[in-house]
Order: structure tokens, then C-alpha cells, then sequence
């Protein structure tokens, strides 16, 4: 069985590369059939296991195939779907792509999932994604053997690795340094009015870092209203001033705010340089602060361009997120360790059950041979010959035809093997 991640990640591409790759959540299950699909190719009866992880900083695929029927192509067909799917050229986007097989493959998502990959090293959102993804595939049925085992295994080497090192300890999220980069050119934000746009797992995160700093409001604009309202009502609840309006209002609205944060799942930009431009000059060239955390961009980035708007894209953060890294780098070797011991118990365990079958097969023969010997004892008791007589008769029996498959196959064995059997045998039949 192949085992095999292939992807891009803010390590290896820029963010146009990480959006023309990414795949909408609400895409997510067509993908994954479709996916499997394209690596079955016309063998109806082979059934690949995958799964995809897409977020803001990488889209990965995750696949397990039979070593048979992909010999050597089991990347080449992953990579040819991914660019068939996005109609990209395949040597464009080859440089930014990375691959791992069998045992580099599995460190690589134990580490993803301990967040050791992440542009915010240490961190935890990585993991409910990644369970989010695993979640995906399994209701698509896309999971099996050894993917399922594979993120199972992930989930547990993370939980240690979280419990027994400071990896994650004064890591600084994207929310937070959200919070910090909006500081940088308002100072104190008690006087400033801050948009979110979306109302998602980061939006919600993004917005109480902020409701921390006690803005002057907080409003929320999302394409579902009532979305919006139920995240403005747990902020007025902490007694700030709080709004809530639909997206389409946007263009009349933005001029209102100093921060808008837009984390949405829109395939378009929400947010045009003509919106920010009226914005501006509505705001008498006041300053406006913009941070885009979505992939694909919710914001234009020619925006960049104005003068005293100051817009910030998910890799622009990286700096602000990896401050107080070198404390959190002091516990990698540690964390290294739980992964390599995570990764060889992975792989005993799978090789553990391939035993399965042979140990069945073994019981079902002893179990066979068993019933035929106690049916031959039973006929000739009720004979009336002597039942001790009889019972030496069955275990001499039953003695002969357990031993009688080592002992022929050691006879047979090739002069090149004769060594190995006589050891296995030793080891299986000498005195303990």
C-alpha cells in the first residue's frame, strides 16, 4: 500500500499560487469523490483513499492506493487531477509543489498537525481543520484503512505533543496579530470601529482578540443575517456597542469603519480598489486598515497601492506571528521526538495487521483438524475402547499434523532461506 501528501503551503508558494489551488468547503465532498475517481482511472474494482486539507496557508492531498495498480504513478495521477480540476498548467504550478511517500508522508501530517508546519509555529487552529477535513472525508466515504488509522494516530501524536512541550507556548495566532498590526496605525483602539466580514471559525476568533482591546464598535457584515446578528448579540452581551448588516450594504457602510477583517469562503473579491477609493474619500483620507485572512483574497490587492489604506494579506502577517518563535523553537527537538516515535508505532501497527489474516487462517486450520481428531475420539469411545488409549491416539494426531507444515516447508526451503526458516523455527519451538 502506497502512502503519499502532495501540496503547496505558505513555505513553498505565494498566496495567488495557495488561492488558484484552494478548494471551497462547500467543493469539498465533490472533490474527494471526484478525486478517487480520477485515481481508480478504469479499475472499477480498486478503491483509493483520500482526502484534502485547504485552508489560508496550504491545500494538501492526502492518498492511500494499492502499490499494484499505481507503480510508480500514484503521484503522477494526484497532481495531473489537481491541475485538470483547476485548469492550470501543469509546469506552472509544478514549482510550488511538494511530495511526500510511506514514512515522510506520515511525519509530514503528524507535523501539520501538531502545528510545527504552520506559519504560526505551535499553533492549534491546524488541528481543528485538519479534523474538520477528516470529518469531510469519512461522511463522503472516501476514508479507509490506513487514512483512517493515519489521522487517528495524528490527533493522538498532536495531544502529547501539546501536553509534553512548550511548542505552542507565547505563540502569537493570526487573530492576534491582527489586533497588533491595527495598532500599529491607530495605537489604541478604544476610539476605532471595527468591521468583520464573515462570521466563521477566524472571523469569531479575530473578533473577541479585538473585543479584548474594547473598540468603539463592533459590527459584523456576513451574506446570512442572522448569522451576523447572533455574533453581534455575544459582544453586546460584554456590553460593547455592536452592528450588524448584510453584505450588499457593504459598499454604503465601509467608509464607517478604521479596521475591516474579511475572512470569507467567497471565490471573488468582496472588496474592489473603487469601494475603497469612495471609502477614503469619504472619510476624508482618514486611515483604513484592512486585513485580508482569506484564501482565495477577499480584497483586492492592488488596494496597497493607495495611500492611507494599509491592507495586509495572510503572509503579510507572518512576521507579527512568528515573534517570540526562537522560545517556541527550543521544544522542537522534543516535539521531533514524539513524532518519529509516533510515526514507527504507525507503521508496526499497520504491519501488525497484515498478521491478521495469516493468524486467522491459522486458527481456522488448527480448529478444522481439531474437530476432525475429536470426532474420530468420540466414534471410538462410544466403540468402548479405553478413553485414555483413545486420547493418546487423538494428541499424537493432532501432534503429527501441527508439525507436519513447518517440517515439510523446512525440508523444501531454498538453500537461500534455509537459515532464516531454521531461525523462525527455533525461536517458535525451542523450550522457553
Amino acid at each position: 500500500m502506497q502512502i503519499l501528501n502532495l501540496g503547496v503551503n505558505h513555505h513553498t508558494a505565494p498566496i495567488d499560487i495557495r488561492e488558484s489551488v484552494a478548494i471551497a468547503p462547500e467543493e469539498l465532498q465533490d472533490s474527494l469523490l471526484d478525486l478517487r475517481n480520477y485515481l481508480k482511472g478504469g479499475h472499477s474494482e480498486l478503491m483509493p483513499e483520500v482526502a484534502i486539507l485547504s485552508t489560508c496557508n496550504r491545500m494538501e492531498i492526502y492518498c492511500a492506493a494499492n502499490d499494484a495498480a499505481y507503480p510508480g504513478h500514484l503521484e503522477e495521477r494526484a497532481f495531473d487531477w489537481l491541475t485538470s480540476q483547476k485548469r492550470l498548467q501543469g509546469d506552472a504550478l509544478k514549482p510550488y509543489i511538494y511530495s511526500a511517500k510511506e514514512t515522510d508522508a506520515v511525519k509530514h501530517v503528524f507535523r501539520v498537525g501538531c502545528g510545527m508546519d504552520s506559519m504560526v509555529l505551535g499553533e492549534t487552529q491546524i488541528l481543528g481543520q485538519m479534523k474538520k477535513a477528516v470529518e469531510s472525508a469519512d461522511q463522503a466515504g472516501t476514508l479507509g484503512s490506513y487514512l483512517k488509522p493515519l489521522f487517528h494516530k495524528t490527533f493522538s501524536v498532536a495531544k502529547e505533543v501539546r501536553s509534553s512541550t512548550d511548542i505552542g507556548t507565547h505563540s502569537v495566532s493570526m487573530a492576534g496579530a491582527s489586533v497588533r498590526l491595527a495598532e500599529r496605525i491607530f495605537g489604541d483602539l478604544k476610539n476605532s470601529k471595527v468591521l468583520f466580514i464573515g462570521a466563521g471559525e477566524m472571523i469569531q476568533l479575530c473578533a473577541s482578540h479585538f473585543a479584548g482591546k474594547s473598540p468603539k464598535v463592533i459590527a459584523i457584515s456576513n451574506r446570512t443575517v442572522d448569522r451576523g446578528d447572533e455574533m453581534a448579540k455575544v459582544f453586546a452581551a460584554k456590553g460593547l456597542q455592536t452592528d450588524s448588516f448584510p453584505l450588499q450594504s457593504l459598499p454604503t457602510r465601509l467608509h464607517d469603519f478604521d479596521v475591516i477583517v474579511s475572512c470569507t469562503a467567497s471565490a471573488l473579491p468582496i472588496i474592489g480598489m473603487g469601494m475603497i477609493k469612495t471609502a477614503l474619500k469619504a472619510r476624508n483620507s482618514r486611515p483604513i486598515v484592512l486585513i485580508d485572512l482569506a484564501v482565495p483574497r477577499d480584497i483586492e490587492p492592488e488596494i496597497r497601492s493607495l495611500k492611507d489604506a494599509y491592507l495586509y494579506s495572510v503572509d503579510d502577517l507572518g512576521g507579527v506571528v512568528n515573534e517570540g518563535r526562537n522560545i517556541r523553537e527550543l521544544s522542537l527537538a522534543d516535539a521531533e521526538a514524539i513524532i518519529d516515535k509516533g510515526v514507527g508505532e504507525f507503521f508496526q501497527t499497520l504491519q501488525r495487521r497484515t498478521l491478521v489474516p495469516i493468524i486467522q487462517s491459522l486458527q481456522t486450520t488448527a480448529e478444522r483438524l481439531k474437530q476432525i481428531e475429536l470426532e474420530k475420539a468420540v466414534r471410538r469411545i462410544k466403540r468402548g475402547e479405553d478413553p485414555v488409549g483413545v486420547l493418546s491416539i487423538m494428541a499424537e494426531a493432532l501432534a503429527n499434523k501441527f508439525m507436519h507444515a513447518p517440517i515439510t516447508a523446512l525440508q523444501n526451503s531454498p538453500n537461500d532461506e534455509i537459515e532464516d526458516f531454521k531461525r523462525i523455527l527455533s525461536n517458535i519451538y525451542s523450550p522457553k
